[in-house]
């Protein structure tokens, strides 16, 4: 919060920003131009409604500090291209006016002062533009272009990026802003004055990533993939040793990154991939260990490489569903059920042990170890409710042995009493946790399902969860009947595992226990079959019954 506050952050419109003596620059290798209509088309609604509230907030624009006049973006890139467009198209338009020799002279003037307050100072003899907003490596010289044309270059072969530049300049050059150059001036000046950001100005790379960690853990979703590409690729082509060609390469290899893991899960997946190679660090101290970890451009380039090796493994990790799998070994697939336990419960702790323990461990031994982990987490994580940091801990120490060689297969991992026994609750305590377990099962019903469908199965009866219903025996909104026969305590025992089981349907409601007990004497369902040997249901019943389903929970999630 500290280093945040330090950095004062103060709100300024697009005048403020760019329309006096400042320059920008976009860094060589940030992220190319990348929007399209539909975020034109939401930036001019929000324009037009300048008419009426006067001012529109725009979110942060976090900028590093290279001199007294010259600032790098770190953040905000595509909104202040964007509005950048929309004043070359507002230039157009005055040219268009001075061409049909409407109010020639005032018009030229506007168009001198519009272009050197928003865009730069255009060189006399040369006509070159140079602009307040310097763009990246594929953006700047199309962009240049268009600021010194007013009109947007139409070569054979165009980058996407670059055509949506193009296409940017002619949705807003056929936007209304007025058929006087009086009426386009001040449409200009209402966006420059009207469009509100929140800047903050850094002074180094290192505090723009912890202003990214403590905006984005406030929900204020900064692109962390982009300052992080714009320091690696920096550092790759610091001594001008990797061609062009293979920078091309790197930055498509980056895309194909981002479009595995998206934006919003990048940043964890390159703390779990850092965390199986190296000791543990938190989301703030990553920036700074990978600054340490490539100093080079060959370790640079060796990273970038593994980052692009692991990104598919890591997101057919969180899905066993991804059909990244089907070009697997077949074998693999006996890891599905392992997997997607873990991402029904959200446990992501596991994934930098996994991440490493596919490149390393055959498949067979890659299955073993996914059980093994599913297994300590139902136990450690669902049931017993323990520390998730010294969890974390434990698996950066246990990934760290598999990434150098010390586990050679999941056994290792397994019987290592140090470690993996140090978080695997014995067998009493996982027993007395699930025998006073419950959940709420309005928001919980398709990981009880779960829970209840493996102990179904470690008894014989293989059950397809998702074809099952979950039945609460006590129905949850107990009629008068239900009151008096259950007796006390019926208002406690909703969310109580001991009160529910699995059903093929839902067909009893709010039916007795009578009724109900019939039904699950019939039933293919181990649960049911038990329950029904109650006589009657209450709150001794359903005590009883989780007892039993405790003991059958230590046998069903177990690594022996």
């Amino acid at each position: 919060m500290s280093n945040f506050m330090a950095m004062q952050p103060s709100n300024n419109s697009f005048q403020e920003l760019i329309g006096n003596g400042v320059k920008y620059l976009i860094p060589k290798f940030q992220r190319d131009y990348s929007w399209s209509q539909e975020q034109w088309e939401e930036l001019w609604a929000d324009i037009e409604t300048l008419q009426e509230e006067k001012y529109h907030y725009m979110g942060y624009v976090v900028l590093q500090r290279l001199g007294d006049h010259e600032f790098s973006v770190i953040d905000g890139q595509q909104r202040l291209i964007t509005l950048s467009i929309i004043v070359v198209a507002a230039l157009h338009k005055l040219s268009q006016l001075i061409a049909a020799g409407q109010d020639v002279e005032s018009n030229t003037t506007r168009m001198e002062l519009i272009r050197s307050k928003y865009i730069g100072f255009q060189h006399s003899v040369t006509l070159a533009v140079n602009n307040k907003l310097s763009l990246n490596r594929n953006n700047a010289d199309y962009f240049k272009r268009l600021t010194a044309n007013l009109e947007p270059a139409n070569p054979r072969q165009l980058a996407h990026t670059n055509k949506l530049i193009r296409n940017a300049f002619r949705f807003f050059a056929g936007c209304d802003m007025g058929a006087t150059g009086e009426a386009i001036a001040q449409k200009i000046e209402d966006i420059s004055s009207g469009m509100i950001f929140t800047k903050i100005v850094v002074e180094n790379d290192l505090n723009a990533y912890k202003v990214f960690v403590t905006l984005n853990a406030r929900g204020v979703q900064l692109s962390t993939p982009d300052l992080l590409k714009n320091f690696i690729f920096s550092v790759v082509a610091k001594d001008g040793s990797v061609s062009e060609d293979d920078l091309d390469g790197l930055d498509a290899n980056w895309s194909e990154i981002i479009s595995n893991l998206g934006e919003a899960r990048f940043a964890d997946f390159v703390r779990y991939h850092h965390n199986f190679q190296q000791r543990l660090l938190t989301k703030k101290k990553l920036f700074s260990a990978i600054k340490k970890l490539i100093p080079t451009p060959a370790s640079a380039v060796a990273y970038l490489d593994s980052l692009y090796k692991f990104s598919p493994v890591y997101t057919a990790l969180l899905n066993p569903d991804d059909s990244w799998w089907g070009h697997q070994d077949l074998a693999y697939r006996e890891a599905k059920g392992s997997l997607a336990g873990l991402a029904l419960f959200n446990i992501r702790q596991p994934l930098t042990v996994l991440m490493i323990g596919f490149e390393k461990f055959t498949p067979e031994e890659f299955v073993k170890l996914a059980r093994y982990l599913y297994v300590l987490s139902i136990r450690y994580n669902v049931i017993c409710h323990l520390s998730p940091n010294e969890q974390e801990t434990v698996y950066n120490q246990m990934a760290m042995k598999i990434f150098d060689g010390s586990y050679k297969r999941a056994s290792a991992v397994k019987n290592d009493r140090e470690l993996f026994g140090r978080l695997y609750p014995d067998d009493a305590r996982f027993q007395s946790s699930f025998e006073y377990h419950r959940m709420p099962s309005r928001q919980s019903a398709k990981k009880i399902r779960h829970l209840l469908a493996q102990i179904e199965s470690s008894m014989g009866n293989t059950v397809n969860e998702l074809e099952t219903t979950l039945e609460h025996v006590c129905p949850y909104s107990p009629d008068e009947q239900w009151h008096n026969s259950f007796g006390e305590g019926v208002t406690d025992v909703f969310d109580r595992l001991g009160n529910m089981l699995l059903l093929d349907r839902d067909l009893l409601a709010r039916a007795d226990f009578a009724s109900k007990k019939a039904h699950y004497q019939q039933s293919n369902f181990e649960l049911a079959k038990k329950v029904a040997s109650y006589s009657e249901w209450n709150l001794a019943s359903v005590n009883d019954y989780q007892s039993w389903l405790a003991v059958q929970a230590v046998k069903t999630w177990r690594v022996d």
